[in-house]
């Protein structure tokens, strides 16, 4: 069937490309206490040259605490997740976001968010689970974000870093929901964990209700 005059077809998907970029040179042009900086020469599937530069991270395990229960044992209305505040220079201001930190060298993902959890707020998981994997900027930032739902809360002793002023809060899931509505809530790796973990319980309840 013809295409109908001033319209234009219907675009075919475009093909996954499988040859693999060729890199000509990896230069490491800044050495830091958290990454690396690396500039890259490379040569594209499409035959171009480029040179990339891209930020070289160990990784990061990002740490969502739910707690189900208050002091007293008894159920709560709802959950509710635990936040922290500090100040995050790049962004000139303090902002509320859930407790992450980057892996040691041969630490694996579960082991660097159980440590993170602790040192940062004190408390301990009875109850561990993946989210997700994910990476926060590909652009040019190589750090993997692990991220794991921490359940079952029991307190404890922090073990801060020298330059690490922390506060921690409870927030109940729907005021945290509201918080993101009114774009209070700035931290992409928090707002992502909170619409994985609603979507977690919908569908428990979904199956609760079969």
């Amino acid at each position: 069937m013809a295409t109908p005059k001033n319209k234009t077809a219907p675009s075919k998907p475009a093909k996954a490309v499988a040859a693999p970029v060729k890199v000509i040179s990896s230069k490491r042009s800044f050495h830091g206490r958290v990454f690396d900086v690396y500039s890259d020469n490379i040569v594209e599937p499409g035959g171009q040259p480029h040179v990339k530069d891209v930020i070289r991270h160990h990784g990061s395990a990002v740490i969502l605490p739910v707690q189900y229960t208050g002091p007293d044992g008894k159920p709560l209305p709802e959950p509710h997740i635990l936040l922290e505040r500090q100040y995050r220079h790049a962004t000139g201001k303090y902002l509320w976001e859930i407790p992450a930190g980057r892996l040691e060298a041969g630490e694996s993902p579960l082991g660097a968010a159980k440590r993170e959890l602790a040192e940062e707020t004190g408390f301990r998981a009875r109850r561990w689970s993946k989210l997700t994997s994910y990476y926060a900027s590909p652009g040019f930032l190589a750090e993997k974000m692990n991220m794991f739902l921490a359940e079952d809360l029991t307190a404890g002793p922090t073990n801060l870093d020298e330059d690490e002023i922390i506060e921690w809060k409870f927030f109940p899931l729907s005021e945290i929901l509201r918080l993101m509505d009114a774009n209070r809530l700035e931290d992409s790796k928090t707002m992502l964990s909170v619409l994985l973990f609603v979507r977690r319980q919908a569908g428990k309840n979904k199956s609760r209700k079969k």
